[in-house]
């Protein structure tokens, strides 16, 4: 399989992949508007931060996988890659310490405002008295919007600086929250009351995008903190720059709206990152999630290598329209499943997925087939008596 790596990933990485017979091109220089030209005959395309666009997807006639080497896949067209059939993958929960470990210390370095005494230091300032006030965490308290994985590392960090926590995602319930020692909100809203200090752990979706709006942002008390190291589009940038002129709220910020998609560009918002703490979207980029994600590619390819099927996609329909299962146990034979699916397609009903599974000493097998339709009583007599068909059911 011929592999393009389109942005940074480790030796040991592509060796584990020649390893297993692939041929790897790695271009870390390659950029969203380049990647259409070089895509090529790749089969299976890796990708960190670069973008992949409809044009890419394209252009790849041989393309058939798509890894981002990361949780997000906002950055890959989803939609076009569904549309050609290209599995589109991703590596959850590889980067999980490093985000949370960079969310803490935007958190410690918006409250001893480290940045800015930083600067003056640089500058040939000694500011001791100004800088020497600060709140201080332990006993105050974190809001966390989000608690999958990232989040729930979050929670945990702060607890160990003796942080109350409380939070709200979706999916969390009073039980869940009490089982992991937070308190539980039923809103947003009702987080950024409480909180001394927010940090958001969301995916970029239209229901996620702008969450922290003017509206939140007035609820938050005065002089509390903002970080932001899930996705940009999560906060209004403008509401965000009011609210730390008019509220003295305090951000610190890994992600943007409108970001840089590649390693070294402009970045136009200079007013941002003049009133708030910001990094250039780092949160995952340290050796120790590096080379787990990595390690996460290489097994995703290694999946679809063998089995067809690679591991973490995500743009799988989860639940067929229908229910249907045809389940038909034969021998092992050459043409068995070749006419049990003529018989579906004289039917005229379509299969949605098709599973077939080999029994020890290979002389029999058992196929389950989704299909969009039941079967007439007529076609499944067919299969019944088909050469080779054991039994024939439908569930």
């Amino acid at each position: 399989m011929n592999v393009l790596i389109a942005d940074k990933l480790s030796d040991g990485a592509v060796a584990r992949l020649t390893a297993l017979g692939c041929q790897v091109e790695m271009n870390p220089d390659l950029t969203a508007e380049s990647l259409p030209e070089a895509i090529g005959d790749a089969e299976i395309l890796v990708v960190r931060s670069t973008k992949v666009s409809a044009a890419t997807i394209q252009r790849g006639e041989s393309l058939s996988l798509i890894i981002r080497a990361g949780a997000g896949v906002n950055t890959i067209d989803l939609a076009e890659a569904s549309r050609r059939g290209i599995h589109v993958a991703n590596t959850p929960g590889k980067n999980t310490d490093a985000v949370a470990e960079l969310a803490i210390g935007h958190l410690i370095a918006a409250d001893r405002r480290i940045v800015a005494a930083n600067c003056d230091l640089a500058g040939g300032e000694w500011k001791k008295k100004e800088y020497g006030q600060a709140r201080g965490l332990k006993g105050r308290t974190l809001g966390v919007i989000g608690l999958g994985a990232i989040g729930k590392a979050t929670a945990l960090r702060a607890q160990a600086l003796q942080m109350k926590v409380v939070g709200w995602s979706r999916s969390l319930t009073p039980e869940t929250a009490a089982a992991l020692g937070i308190g539980y909100c039923e809103t947003p809203g009702d987080v950024a009351v409480l909180a001394d200090a927010v940090s958001l752990h969301l995916a970029a979706t239209a229901e996620t995008t702008h969450l922290v709006d003017a509206a939140f942002l007035a609820k938050m008390k005065d002089g509390a903190i903002l970080i932001n190291c899930a996705r940009g589009e999560v906060v209004d940038t403008a509401a965000l720059k009011a609210a730390i002129r008019n509220k003295g709220i305090r951000a610190g910020l890994d992600v943007f709206e409108n970001e840089p998609a590649g390693g070294v560009a402009e970045f136009a918002d200079a007013e941002l990152a003049g009133l708030a703490n910001c990094t250039p979207h780092i949160g995952a980029s340290t050796d120790q999630a590096a080379e787990a994600v990595a390690e996460e590619v290489v097994h995703i390819v290694e999946t679809y290598k063998f089995t067809g099927i690679p591991a973490n996609t995500v743009n799988i329909q989860e639940k067929p329209v229908e229910t249907t299962n045809l389940v038909v146990r034969h021998y092992n034979r050459v043409g068995v499943l070749a006419r049990v699916l003529e018989v579906i397609r004289t039917a005229g009903i379509n299969v949605q997925q098709i599973e077939n599974h080999i029994f020890a000493g290979g002389d029999a097998a058992s196929c389950t087939l989704t299909l969009d339709h039941a079967l007439e009583p007529e076609a499944l007599a067919k299969i019944k008596t088909a050469e080779h068909v054991i039994a024939a059911m439908l569930k």
